[in-house]
């Protein structure tokens, strides 16, 4: 099994990072895979349509899906939004029914708005949200401040750990039979 996580800062190797890597040593303890992809500013700079592409033929294999964000203006950054806005309309069938989840990290505040706009992507794919002990974030200017959030690191350790059962729930569950339900053809009303 793997689990792709997106890294949706512009800093490689910052506090999303910092936090997606907590999730990451779980699942890996847990014998999943795990691949962190950083998107940096690729999504503006020209190069979306490849980043997308390479995105896509990986959610193909992935079993599951991590997003991370940090908050630069109270909700995720534009590369992000970018990057989410054509990967859901170009890969939904790729993404429908694969365990999600979001996780912010911000110095001060607009974690909770990050985290609802991103969790509306995984809702409009059919795409199961898993959840931690409380909300996905962390809180830190740099690094060593998120590695410092200890409440923060735990929920990070807490959401690896959730996603790995939700994994092999999956997995034991197509063992036995159980299929996921049957896509629907998708009814558009226009109230105009």
């Amino acid at each position: 099994m793997k689990v792709l996580m997106l890294n949706g800062s512009r800093r490689e190797k910052g506090c999303t990072f910092t936090a997606l890597s907590e999730v990451a040593k779980v699942l890996n303890e847990s014998g999943i895979e795990t691949e962190i992809m950083h998107i940096g500013k690729d999504a503006v700079n020209g190069n979306i349509n490849t980043l997308v592409k390479e995105i896509a033929g990986k959610m193909k294999e992935a079993d599951g899906l991590v997003i991370g964000s940090p908050v630069y203006f109270a909700s995720p950054t534009g590369e992000i939004i970018a990057v989410l806005d054509r990967l859901f309309m170009t890969a939904e069938a790729d993404l429908r029914m694969k365990p999600a989840a979001a996780v912010a990290s911000a110095r001060r505040g607009g974690t909770t708005a990050t985290l609802d706009v991103i969790n509306k992507y995984f809702t409009y794919a059919e795409m199961p949200v898993v959840s931690s002990r409380y909300w996905n974030i962390v809180h830190g200017f740099t690094p060593d401040d998120v590695r410092a959030d200890e409440e923060g690191i735990q929920i990070m350790q807490v959401l690896g750990r959730n996603m790995a059962w939700m994994l092999k729930c999956i997995e034991a569950g197509k063992a036995a039979g159980i299929e996921p339900p049957a896509a629907v053809k998708k009814i558009f009303t226009n109230f105009i």
